[in-house]
Parts: structure tokens; sequence; C-alpha cells
């Protein structure tokens, strides 16, 4: 036994073993542990990080290259403080389709797609009630604000709890959620079931902020404040340039065919007199088409963190500001305007007094922020397709004449299609049923008559979004907004650059990359410096800021934590 003794601590010194060494090891580790202890609060803060205040923007309509192209028009507090100081996600996709606003601010604050949370389109058909219904339409709520209808709202119809939700959650009810945005679903949407408040503008000949009576039965005395005091009167003024137009050399030629035009203008060029058009194109709401109506944006979400005392206690908040202007301004004017470029330029700047205005009321460092968007758009078919390029618009009269015709032919009626709705047919069943057909066959042989007409890539039935289970390509991000309840029978997607668009103005909604590539960026506490080129997610946000804050991510997440972002 004594040999056996010697021959071991023999070879602890050959491998160079040193008791002492390894006890004062486990000390200095012990007394690390110990630092790292004292240094953190007793709240669960070493495991996660909690800003004061969430600052979640979505800026509508806004493609990647828009942060490129402008870059050196850009000052140095807006995009290129969140580029510089942040993380940018520069391969950032939407992972379904339709590309719309409406899913799109829903994927954003759910974590997941239409699948899952139920916003299939902006409006959608309702093949159990026979009939349209918008996505965040509410007829048992009433307007608060307003004489209008324009209030009737509720986040009713998203199936799953939203990244906002979960910060209510967290927080015991006691941080706050305010959303806020010129349109009704970028605000009602993104504040989720439990917010605080959500507003939005009413244009008309009032120009005030608005609410639902789901949230409140009157105004906030602020808010009635902010609408007495006109503020927005200020924007109603001539739109000119920003800078000298011969520097917007990112974009087109000012006077082109491809360009709408407000309802009494001669030609789509600056300046846009606004004043002078004022009373045709619906006073105030003329407003929303123009950057100003970010600015007034900005202006009344300003007002909010000042008044609600947003990120000033120990339980964080959450401000959802979603831009709405820039989708109105490309659907006009085309995503290679010289209104496109000024519009951005203006946002920066919007940007930049949004986060000075921060640094002071939060603090510096105080606040995370996270800027994507609801979708992105395409160059004007119609452009695209005068410079050779693949794309142009389909006619959908004639598409829908040929198919009247096929359903005569084979079936003997059209009622066998009870609605088209975002390319998609609905079928009634009860028809289908009286002709003793077979819904699967129907869908197939509505699969084979459809893949023929020109315009369309390829058709999808319900049967196969049902059975197969698909992982990538076109067929992965059609079946992310195939919803088994709401969507319909018969899917069809549209050549690349190609759909049933107008000559003027661009527009999205497709599953091609131009309409899914939008920007990612982080910035704030808990947030790295840094980039990456891998792909993310668009269902990634939800989880990466509940990551980050050490909480639940909403109930139907099916993104990930993008953990090359998180300190």
């Amino acid at each position: 036994m004594q040999n056996k003794s010697l021959l071991l601590l023999l070879l602890l010194l050959i491998i160079g073993f040193n008791p002492v060494e390894v006890n004062a090891q486990r000390k200095s580790k012990k007394n690390k542990v110990e630092d790292i202890s004292d240094r953190e609060t007793v709240t669960g803060q070493n495991i996660a990080t909690t800003p004061k205040l969430v600052v979640g923007i979505v800026v509508d309509q806004m493609r990647y290259d828009y942060l490129t192209r402008f870059w050196n028009q850009y000052g140095d507090g807006g995009f290129k403080r969140l580029v510089n100081d942040g993380f940018n996600c520069k391969n950032n996709h939407f992972n379904y389709a339709p590309t719309v606003t409406g899913a799109g601010h829903a994927s954003v604050y759910t974590g997941t797609t239409p699948s899952v949370h139920g916003i299939i389109g902006n409006d959608w058909y309702d093949k159990y009630a026979d009939e349209s219904v918008y996505c965040a339409g509410d007829p048992n709520y009433n307007s608060v604000g307003t004489s209008s209808d324009a209030g009737k709202m509720s986040p009713h119809r998203i199936q799953t709890t939203t990244i906002t939700d979960q910060v209510r959650l967290h927080t015991q009810m006691k941080g706050k959620v305010i959303a806020v945005a010129i349109k009704d679903r970028g605000a009602v949407l993104p504040g989720g079931h439990t917010a605080n408040a959500a507003y939005w503008f009413d244009g008309g000949a009032e120009g005030n902020w608005i609410t639902s009576s789901y949230y409140m039965d009157e105004l906030p005395t602020w808010v009635t404040d902010f609408n007495t005091q006109k503020s927005v009167a200020k924007y109603k003024k001539p739109w000119s340039t920003l800078k000298d137009i011969n520097s917007y050399i990112e974009s087109g030629v000012d006077d082109n065919n491809y360009e709408g035009l407000f309802e009494g203008q001669a030609t789509p060029t600056f300046p846009h007199d606004l004043v002078g058009l004022w009373d045709k194109n619906g006073k105030y709401s003329i407003l929303k088409s123009t950057p100003y109506g970010n600015s007034l944006t900005a202006d009344f979400a300003l007002e909010a963190v000042e008044k609600e005392s947003l990120g000033t206690d120990s339980f964080t908040d959450f401000l959802a500001i979603s831009f709405s202007s820039t989708d109105y301004v490309g659907h006009k004017w085309g995503v290679n305007s010289k209104e496109v470029e000024d519009t951005y330029l203006r946002l920066d700047q919007d940007l930049k007094r949004l986060f000075d205005t921060l640094d002071k009321k939060v603090g510096t460092g105080e606040y995370t922020v996270f800027l994507t968007a609801d979708h992105a758009a395409i160059n004007v078919p119609a452009f695209l397709r005068d410079q050779n390029l693949p794309g142009g618009v389909v006619e959908s009269k004639k598409m829908d004449d040929r198919l009247t015709e096929y359903l005569k032919y084979t079936y003997g009626t059209t009622d066998i299609v009870k609605k088209t709705s975002n390319n998609q047919l609905f079928l009634d069943y009860s028809v289908i049923k009286s002709l003793d057909l077979d819904i699967d066959d129907v869908e197939e042989e509505l699969a084979l008559e459809l893949i023929q007409y020109d315009g369309i890539y390829k058709v999808f039935t319900a049967s196969q979004m049902w059975q197969n289970q698909y992982t990538s390509g076109i067929p992965y991000i059609v079946q992310n907004g195939f919803n088994q309840k709401r969507s319909g029978d018969v899917l069809f997607v549209f050549d690349p650059g190609s759909g049933k668009y107008g000559d003027t103005g661009s527009t999205h909604g497709s599953p091609w990359n131009y309409d899914t590539h939008a920007p990612l960026l982080f910035y704030g506490k808990g947030i790295k410096k840094g980039s990456t080129v891998n792909r993310t997610e668009i269902p990634d946000i939800a989880p990466t800021i509940a990551a980050l804050m050490g909480m639940n991510a909403p109930s139907g997440t099916t993104g990930e934590p993008i953990e090359a972002v998180i300190e």
C-alpha cells in the first residue's frame, strides 16, 4: 500500500499537480463570483439587462437599401447613430407572405408568422362569417376623440401575445405600453392586448390623435391639450426638398411617368403646394402622404414620453412607434423617387430628435431601441418593364375573365369560388358537395388551371399546406403565411416583379426579395456594437428583446433570439 502511495505522488509531481495552487485557483474563482454578485442587484439583473424603456420603431415600407443608398445624405444622429453605435442585421428578411402592413406589425411584435398569429393581411375574407374583415377593426368598441368610426378598433384578431404584452406581464402590469402611428393598425397591433394606450391620427378637417374605447373611455388631458393646441397646423405648408434637389443623385428624375399625383396636381414634381391642394386631398389627411406625417408622429411620441413619464421608474416601459408616411409616399411616387429620398432624409432628422430627447429624459445608455420595417417594396413594375427587366403589370380583368369561363365550362357555375382575396381562392364547400365533387380534386384542378396564366409563377393548394412541411424557398414563405382557419383553398404567387399593380407608385405583398429584405437595427442598453450578414428573420426580433430582458417571449414565438446582438 505504501509503495502505491509513493507511486501516486510521483505521478502527480510528474504531471505538475500542485494542491496549493489548485486551492488558490478555487479561492480566486470563488472570490470572483462573490465580486460579481456584489455588483449585481437583487432584482434578477444578473441574468438580464433591464432597460428603463424599450423603443420599437417600425418604418412602413422601408427597404434595407435605403440605409445604404442615402447614407451619405444622412446626419450623424439618426440612422447612422443606430448603425455605428448599435448592431446591424444586414441580411434580415420576412419569412412569410403576404408582406403587408397588418401582417408585418403583428409578426414583428408576436415573434411569429401569420400561420400562428392569424393576421394574414390588412383585410381578408372571413370564410366562417362570410364577410371581409379588417385586421384591427372591431365594431364592439367606440371611437374616442372623434365622432367618426375611425376609432372602432382593437387587437382582438391577434391570436397570440406580443412582446409588449410580455413586458406588461413581466412587470406585473406596472410597466407602461404606449403605441403611436398615423395608421390605426400601426398602433393597435404593436400595442398588443394589454397596452395602456394606442393612438393614431385622424386627418380630415380636425387633424386629431384618437383612440378606441378598448383602451379608455376618454382621452387623457395631455392628448386633449395636444389636439387643442393644433400643433399639427404648422405642417400646413409647401413641401420642398430638405436639401438642394440637385444633390439627390440617389433617385431618378423628378418628373416621370411612373409617379402618381395629388388630386388637382398637374405634375408629380417639387415643390408640392400642400396649401393649394389642401381641400381636394382631405385637408389634414394630405399630410399622411408627406414627410410631415412622420414629423407629427415624432411630435406626439415625444409628448407621450414626457406626459406619461416613460422610462423614469424601475419598471421597464415600452414605446412602440410606427412611421407610416414612408408607405404613403412610396405608394404614390415609387421607391426611386425624389420624394422617397427627401422623406428619408427628413425622417433621419426626426429620429435624431427622438434619440436626443430620450438621452435627456431617460438617460443615455438607459434605453434600448430596435428599428425595422413592416415590409419593403418593389420598383414601379411599369418602370421595370420599360427597362427590359423581369416584371410588369398583370392584367387582372383578363385573368378574372378567363377563370370565370373555366368555372362555367368545367363545373357549370361560378359559385364554386366564393371569394378571391389576397391572391387566394376561397371555395364554397356546400356547392362542391352539392355537385358531388371532392374538395381536394377541385383544389388541384384549379391550381392546374391557374398555373397556365401569364404572370403566375406558382400555385399551391390548402391540401399541400396541410400535408407538407416546407423548409426553404417560396413554398416555405407561402406556408408561413398560411393560417389553417383563415386562409383560402388555392394560393397563387405572381412572377418576380409582376402583380396586379398600377402603372405608378410602388407596392408590396409578394414573397420576393424586394418585398422581404428589410432593415433590422438594435441599439442601446444591452446591445453589442457590430453587424452580421447571417440571415435573420422578422420573428427573431421579439425573442431577442425577451432574452435581453430575461423574460418569456410571446406565446406563439417561432423566431429565435439573435445571440450576436446581445452583450
